[in-house]
């Protein structure tokens, strides 16, 4: 590795990581390439006067790490790079840092942006979540076990009574959290504000049951520009959470309803065409940054993403970097860095059963969302069966229990679920 410029001598930057697969190239000569094509554009060639003039635009090498391909392997000779880039060059959003870093570079053959760092300066623009992972918490009264959510499915031409109806079945299950699937848009039979009013009903009819609170996140939908004025109606009807499809409106939009005066409610982000950027190894934006430190810059107080169990499954690697991500406090005490803005709720998502509990509170502790759609829904015994069997999955884990002994001691909807789906621990 060589390491060609310290930051901390050179005031605020941004740094942008990148892993860049060649056979041939020289990539300390690409690297540069990189620093000056996407800053000043050209260097070499300018009087020694404009340089003088130009030296606070200019973007700087910061590393160079080659990987050789082992024997006589082709294709896979590649090199981790990182660049420093000015603030001074770019406005504090994330939109003019994202075409900065990887605009254009992002067709220039074989690279993956894998990571981003933010300057001290350029971090002061954005509060990040409102409410984060501590602010949902006090919102449910739930101080430390992990959270469950369940998510409404088959919505497409249902009435308010059907929904209603599921949405009351599943927050009898005892979920702390259910969300509209997102691909639940506006339309004639269950537009926003009285989707909003019949399911807040029912929320309020459940929990005389159960004696317990819930959010429910509306999905936000319609023209960008009339974002705001929906999201006034769907919390005027009493929406007390948002759901969001960040990446369809772009990160600047969930900054903007994140920190909008009329709208104090959580928002959760959506990963819907996340398979367009992270996957490839050769392409695309990782994981981490997309899903993990943009969507917390940008403010989501809980963050959706494939957990590497169901049926949409990402790498445990790159699910764990998410939440790092997501929950770093690095500097919080500080003040500084990343770390000074709250922290977003992880929500591994996709094909969880009550099974997979002991699997995701082994590789995310307690801090984090048990998502769950048809492990409620196709619960043998019903959807409110389905919410408690997760709870009981929860419980005998925290507990230590196993959750074989947990369910034979007297617990049919978790021994239900085991025998519908198995248990992975």
């Amino acid at each position: 590795m060589t390491s060609e410029f310290s930051q901390a001598a050179s005031g605020a930057y941004c740094t942008a990581t990148y892993r860049l697969y060649d056979d041939k190239a020289d990539f300390h000569k690409k690297a540069t390439g990189i620093a000056v094509g996407l800053t000043v554009g050209s260097w070499t060639d300018l009087p020694e006067a404009r340089k003088a003039e130009m030296e606070r635009h200019l973007g700087r090498v910061v590393s160079v790490d080659v990987h050789e391909p082992a024997g006589a392997a082709s294709g896979e000779r590649f090199a981790d790079i990182t660049i420093a880039y000015p603030d001074v060059n770019f406005s504090r959003d994330i939109p003019a840092l994202l075409v900065t870093v990887f605009g254009k570079l992002s067709m220039d053959g074989r690279i993956k942006l894998t990571d981003l760092s933010f300057s001290g300066d350029f971090l002061s623009a954005f509060p990040g979540p409102r409410f984060g992972l501590s602010g949902v918490r006090e919102l449910l009264g739930v101080p430390e076990r992990p959270l469950l959510m369940s998510i409404f499915k088959s919505v497409i031409g249902h009435d308010l009574p059907a929904l209603k109806e599921q949405f009351y079945q599943q927050a009898l299950g005892g979920v702390d959290l259910i969300k509209d699937d997102e691909i639940l848009f506006e339309n004639p039979l269950t537009p926003i504000e009285r989707r909003v009013e019949a399911c807040m009903q029912a929320a309020a009819d459940a929990q005389k049951e159960t004696g317990q609170k819930l959010l429910y996140a509306a999905n936000l939908t319609g023209p960008t520009f009339d974002l705001v004025n929906q999201a006034r109606r769907a919390i005027g009807a009493g929406a007390n959470a948002l759901l969001f499809n960040v990446l369809a409106y772009g990160f600047d939009a969930l900054s903007e309803l994140s920190r909008h005066p009329d709208i104090r409610v959580p928002i959760m982000a959506h990963p819907a065409l996340a398979g367009a950027f992270y996957p490839s190894a050769y392409h695309g934006i990782s994981a981490q940054v997309l899903l993990g430190k943009l969507m917390r810059l940008a403010g989501a107080d809980l963050v959706l993403f494939p957990s590497p169990y169901g049926s949409v499954v990402m790498p445990r690697e790159e699910n764990l970097a998410i939440k790092e991500a997501l929950l770093d406090t690095t500097g919080a005490a500080e003040g500084t860095g990343f770390g000074r803005l709250k922290t977003s709720f992880p929500v591994p998502s996709a094909g969880i059963h009550p099974g997979l509990v002991p699997l995701i509170l082994k590789d995310f502790g307690t801090d984090v969302v048990v998502n769950a759609g048809g492990g409620v829904h196709g619960h043998p015994m019903g959807a409110a069966a389905g919410g408690r069997a997760f709870r009981q999955a929860m419980d005998g884990c925290l507990s230590g229990a196993s959750l074989r002994e947990y369910a034979a001691a007297g617990r049919p909807e978790l021994q239900a679920a085991i025998d519908a789906w198995g248990i992975r621990e």
